[in-house]
């Protein structure tokens, strides 16, 4: 690894505009939607029953514009319930992104917001510090379980805070996704650190076996469009490329020799599919709905 490449992650404003461009390339947010639509009324027909309340937590909840979507499903689905709704987000940006977009979102009367800046594992070593272990109907973490240090040990705690009938929703990239592949051959030369886990589907499916978990996946199709980034110098190509290699600068800063073998590589059918005079690089995720134990 080339010592003057860095994480993406150790500048903040760089992986944002990174994070946007890939929204905006990409079906992500609109594969989720999907699931959300189709599938979230059926996973959430067990959390309210008889309840006049509704406990909500949402592991890095990032600017909520999922997040109001899950609700929106709750809210439908319990009419009558008043809904809190916790938000674990360690950036302050994106908090007053959140709060900002439920400021301009209507029909939320019923919902109560809290938001804590911190991480999980803050979340957790607060929670347990305080000896009073708050207890969940339904517990979100999507595309977070990139940032913890120890995968098993996070799901496994949030898990222990599942009331009886409630449900824990991870969604992350899923293990036959180009992402799984790119980590697993580039990975060694990437500059890892301990600020991002690759980690997919089939590493959260193993720590659920190893636990006894009863859990159900879901597939959820997605491409992003990374043809701009086989045009040297183009703008919107090296973000991409930051993004996908997870590298600050990452044209500037990689060895040639690794520069041309990763862009050669996205190009193959292994990783991205050509349609139409365009590179569609395969970005599924998966949803993996875990049961609660009591």
């Amino acid at each position: 690894m080339s010592s003057s490449m860095r994480s993406l992650l150790s500048d903040h404003s760089r992986y944002v505009e990174c994070f946007c461009l890939f929204l905006k390339n990409s079906t992500e947010h609109q594969c989720m939607l999907e699931f959300i639509e189709k599938n979230l009324p059926g996973i959430i027909s067990s959390i309210g029953n008889g309840k006049s309340a509704i406990n909500i937590l949402s592991v890095g909840g990032g600017a909520g514009e999922i997040d109001l979507q899950i609700l929106a499903k709750v809210q439908a689905k319990y009419p009558g319930a008043v809904i809190h709704n916790d938000v674990i987000e360690p950036s302050a940006e994106q908090i007053t992104n959140y709060k900002e977009r439920v400021a301009k979102t209507s029909n939320l009367e019923n919902i109560k917001f809290t938001w804590h800046k911190e991480t999980s594992l803050e979340y957790e070593s607060r929670t347990k510090g305080s000896g009073s272990m708050k207890t969940w109907g339904f517990i979100h973490m999507i595309q977070m379980l990139y940032y913890v240090k120890d995968i098993s040990a996070t799901i496994n705690f949030f898990h222990t805070l599942l009331e009886p009938g409630a449900k824990l929703l991870i969604i992350l990239v899923s293990g036959t996704s180009s992402w799984s592949k790119l980590w697993k051959k580039y990975g060694p030369r990437l500059p890892l650190n301990d600020l991002c886990l690759y980690v997919s589907s089939a590493d959260v499916e193993e720590v659920l076996d190893a636990a006894g978990l009863k859990y159900q996946s879901y597939d959820l199709q997605s491409t992003m469009d990374i043809t701009d980034c086989f045009t040297e110098g183009n703008e919107k190509g090296e973000l991409m490329l930051d993004f996908l290699t997870e590298t600050c600068h990452f044209s500037q800063s990689a060895p040639l020799d690794l520069k041309k073998d990763l862009v050669e590589d996205l190009k193959n059918r292994e990783y991205s599919e050509y349609v139409g005079g365009r590179y569609f690089f395969n970005n599924n995720l998966s949803a993996i709905v875990v049961e609660s134990s009591k």
